[in-house]
């Protein structure tokens, strides 16, 4: 039986299926605009190809298929999402609006506030009123409800988010809004704060449900369309959905927290990181994802990624957990253009995968990135997707060749340039993802995957002056594939503003536990998919006279200790300490969300077999490319690379699916699974020398 990952971007579908023997097979289609799921059948169609069969035959075959999206992403990023209405208490309508009083740039007076999902005249009051303890202060009038209701539908409303004050501390009048608003407009989507993201804090709780409202229904649809697709070619069987924790969820449960998808796709990069520091024993890596139309990046302390609860998408915070994955609009589809006074830019305008870069001969005249690899000869024009995709050499040398007389240099260093200064971006992009968690780049190997990453990788590590870099042999589709060695994920918060010290281990314990039996029951839902259930707890904790709070692990702690709370000061202590180089024990310490995970884990994925050891490699044949001057550069079919293989650049090692450039003193050391360990630079000769 198959298991098959699937990861939709911006410009190609990536579709891995692993047997019960742990063979990996792997196929890249284009990403179909704007229903994506008409390219994601047709890339099981090349899927089952290359297996040999028919797409019915493969699916007849297959247990679980796993699923990145970016539909919500999408929608959010495009503003392209349903028309939402929202109902709050009386008095805070403008929450979402307001934000939290401050400018992303706080200094520029002319900077225009990021326009809001949902106009003031849909954001509707309605009259009751909560304490923050619980208390009713006023009761629920529900004809002010009804009313506010007639206003939307005048007005074509398809989706409704549910926001009122405190409804975290008592959801009551929040989930009777709800009942009046489904008995009224029966066709609408409609989503409560108090079951999207039931914490303190209004703006991110009513921003997180307004964008859970904005992209549900988009996201519904979608869903639906794949059900649909997916049924009709031949599939029987579950489909678990990415989320941006990290974890998966059913589709019902996708469709019912849509904010959860926003970015599902990168995350599938961030569970094949993992996965990678499992195999490799590399357990601090930064991760690289770059692909047609962006790159993504991420930080892996001890195998594990760093997790935010405070990210915005285009201006739009969505406060639910996630992994903490920076993207930068960069990738081999970003186009390339020369501003005034001679300046050269390249993104963050990507040219997609229709009409695509130039070499595509689909329409496209503007240089891109994948333009400039091109000219400068690192491709194998006739066998990119392993033929599916002829590049068209005149036309990338005419794309670039327009580059070069707006900036009055030949096209060579026209295109030089266009690398420098993406790889550049690229380097600045990590380097801010380490800086802002704290760390240096150069104490962490790069893991490099996407199908453009390969190409630029040794570049960006030498502006980094980073010494080792990993490339997965599934480079081009590891956020597929790592779909596949993740699993079941439940997330759930409950505010609990006090002092630690004065709270009794028993309440604690009592607030895990509840939560914990929701989230069991929810992997129970799903029938046989979860072998076990598993729980992760935290806290979000400060100190009284702070304003934000940080994340305190518990792991370790004994729960039943009766110093229970004694011992979570101490751990905030330590984790305030290693984040912000100083602790203040005299103070005072306040709990403010307790936070619990319940992870359904799947079966195990298959391991990759070990390769069998071979005798010498040799290179396939020359390709005449530049690397500082013109020559005749040996190429390396991934296919034939064996354990203990060594390669030293300049070299080019190319699979069908990805190219992977070698600079002068680079040293490739093969795996055995057939990875590519990479020594960069100058570094590298002397510590290959030394062994």
């Amino acid at each position: 039986m198959y298991r098959i990952g699937i990861d939709i971007g911006g410009t190609f579908t990536d579709l891995v299926a692993v047997d019960d023997a742990g063979q990996v097979t792997i196929a890249k289609y284009p990403t179909s605009l704007p229903d994506q799921s008409i390219g994601l059948a047709e890339g099981l169609v090349a899927l089952a190809e290359e297996l040999g069969m028919s797409r019915a035959e493969l699916l007849k075959q297959t247990a679980l298929i796993i699923h990145g999206t970016t539909a919500a992403t999408n929608a959010l990023l495009e503003r392209k999402g349903a028309k939402v209405g929202m109902l709050t208490t009386d008095g805070f309508r403008d929450v979402i609006e307001q934000r939290e009083g401050l400018k992303p740039d706080r200094y520029n007076v002319r900077m225009a506030p990021d326009p809001v999902l949902v106009p003031r005249s849909l954001r509707l009051p309605v009259e009751e009123r909560i304490r923050h303890d619980g208390r009713e202060e006023i009761a629920l009038n529900e004809q002010s409800v009804r009313d506010a209701i007639q206003t939307l539908k005048s007005e074509g409303v398809n989706a409704v988010a549910v926001c009122l004050a405190h409804s975290y501390a008592d959801p009551t009048n929040e989930k009777r809004v709800g009942e009046i608003v489904a008995e009224e407009m029966p066709d609408a989507y409609v989503c409560l704060s108090s079951d999207v993201l039931p914490q303190i804090k209004e703006f991110e709780r009513f921003s997180t449900t307004v964008v859970n409202a904005f992209v549900g229904p988009i996201l519904s649809n979608y869903m639906n369309r794949l059900r649909t697709r997916l049924g009709e070619a031949g599939y029987d069987g579950d489909v678990l959905i990415m989320h941006s924790h990290g974890g998966l969820a059913t589709i019902d449960d996708s469709i019912d927290l849509g904010a959860g998808c926003v970015l599902s796709g990168p995350a599938g990069g961030i569970a094949g990181a993992r996965f990678a520091a499992d195999l490799t024993g590399v357990r601090d890596l930064i991760t690289f994802d770059m692909g047609g139309t962006s790159s993504d990046i991420a930080l892996l302390d001890d195998g594990e990624p760093y997790y935010s609860s405070d990210r915005a998408v285009e201006g739009t915070r969505v406060a639910l957990p996630s992994i903490d994955i920076h993207t930068i609009g960069s990738g081999g589809g970003s186009i390339s253009g020369v501003e005034i006074g001679g300046i050269l830019k390249v993104g963050p305008e990507s040219a997609g995968s229709n009409p695509g870069p130039a070499c595509y001969s689909r329409g496209g005249t503007r240089a891109t990135t994948t333009d400039a690899n091109v000219v400068l000869g690192y491709y194998d024009a006739e066998n990119f997707l392993g033929g599916r995709i002829t590049f068209g050499g005149d036309a990338a040398q005419n794309a670039v060749d327009d580059i070069a007389a707006e900036l009055g240099v030949e096209t060579v260093e026209a295109a030089e340039g266009i690398l420098r200064v993406i790889n550049t971006q690229m380097a600045e992009g990590i380097r801010i993802v380490a800086v802002r968690a704290g760390t240096d780049p150069r104490n962490y190997a790069l893991l490099s995957f996407g199908g453009a990453a390969g190409l630029h990788i040794t570049d960006i590590a030498r502006i980094l002056d980073v010494k080792r870099v990993i490339i997965p042999r599934q480079a081009a589709v590891l956020s597929a594939y790592g779909m596949l060695a993740t699993d079941l994920r439940y997330d759930y918060v409950r505010t609990c503003v006090k002092d630690i010290r004065s709270m009794q281990g028993a309440e604690l314990r009592e607030m895990f536990a509840e939560m914990e039996a929701e989230g069991r029951a929810r992997v129970a839902a799903a029938g046989d998919l979860a072998e076990r259930a598993d729980v992760i707890r935290t806290l979000d904790m400060r100190y009284g006279e702070q304003i934000f709070e940080i994340n305190v692990p518990l792991k370790g702690l004994d729960l039943s200790a009766e110093d229970l709370t004694e011992q979570v000061a101490q751990a905030f202590h330590k984790r305030h300490e290693d984040l912000y180089t100083y602790s203040s024990p005299d103070q005072e310490i306040v709990l403010v969300n307790v936070r619990c995970s319940v992870v359904g884990v799947l079966s195990s994925m298959p391991q990759e077999p070990s390769l069998p050891n071979a005798a010498g490699l040799e290179p396939k044949g020359l390709r005449h490319a530049y690397v500082g001057e013109w020559l005749d550069v040996p190429v390396y079919d991934m296919d034939d690379l064996a354990p203990n293989h060594r390669i030293a650049g300049p070299a080019i090692v190319e699979s069908r699916t990805t190219t992977i450039l070698l600079r002068q003193g680079d040293h490739a050391n093969v795996t055995k699974t057939g990875w590519l360990d990479i020594k960069v630079g100058e570094v590298a000769s002397s510590a290959l020398a030394a062994e």
